[in-house]
Parts: C-alpha cells; structure tokens; sequence
C-alpha cells in the first residue's frame, strides 16, 4: 500500500505544474538537513527530520532509521556529494511534494521526490521519499 501510495505521489509530482520558484522553501531546510544527517551517518538527526510515522517506529533505535534507509535501496542520498532542488507542487498548506536531484558517489544522477507535511508543533517533517535513477552523469 506505501508503494502505491508513493507511486501516486511521485507521478502527482512529474505531472502537476510546479509552483514558481523564487527563495527557498521553508521545507527545504529540512530536507537538507535530512541529506546532510544520513551524509554523516547520523541516524538520530535525520529521523529527527522525519515524520511522525517514521519517529515512533524507530524510538529509541535512531541508528536503525539510517540502516533501514539504506536497505531500502536510498543508501545514494547517503552516499551523494551533492544536492539540487527542482520543482515542487504544494498539494495542501500542510502538504509539499518536493523534487531533489543528487549526484551521487559514482557520478550517476538520482532524482527522489519528497513528501513533506507540516507537522503540529513540529513543522516540516520528510513523510516518503520516492527515487529513481535518472539520465545522465553529474560533474
């Protein structure tokens, strides 16, 4: 059901228009922060930008999140050396479809699309990521 949901997700975010873009986004903080945590295999700080979903499955067990992630076959947000925003489609005012383009390790190009949600007291939290390998080399 997660896969068909991110599935969903993810085409929702190739084909609706993107919002235009002037300064940063206010989730995109998180998202870096999120990419810099599994960068250095900080697994505490980056559930910390995860959702709520994400925060209870993993209490108590944050080095298991980024192991997980990992796994999961993400391991090239971790291993990225660099990061890009592209377009995003605000669905709702707590809801944001956000899509990234890493360069990874071997120079491949990745693109994920990230659903945030504005969290109660908690602000902009990473609730998916849907990935995928994308054409061309990074420099």
């Amino acid at each position: 059901m997660r896969r068909i949901f991110a599935l969903t997700m993810l085409l929702a975010a190739l084909v609706a228009p993107g919002v235009a873009q002037g300064e940063p986004a206010p989730w995109q903080a998180v998202v870096s922060g999120q990419i810099a945590a599994f960068r250095a295999q900080d697994g505490a700080a980056a559930l910390g930008f995860a959702g709520q979903g994400f925060r209870m499955q993993f209490a108590g067990e944050p080095e298991m999140f980024d192991e997980a992630i990992a796994a999961a076959g993400y391991g090239a947000i971790g291993e990225s050396r660099t990061h890009s925003f592209g377009a995003f489609n605000r669905i709702s005012e707590t809801a944001v479809l956000q899509v990234v383009t890493f360069v990874g390790a071997d120079q491949l190009l990745y693109e994920a699309v990230y659903q945030l949600a504005d969290e109660p007291d908690e602000g902009w939290r990473v609730q998916g990521v849907v990935m995928r390998r994308a054409a061309g080399l990074g420099i």
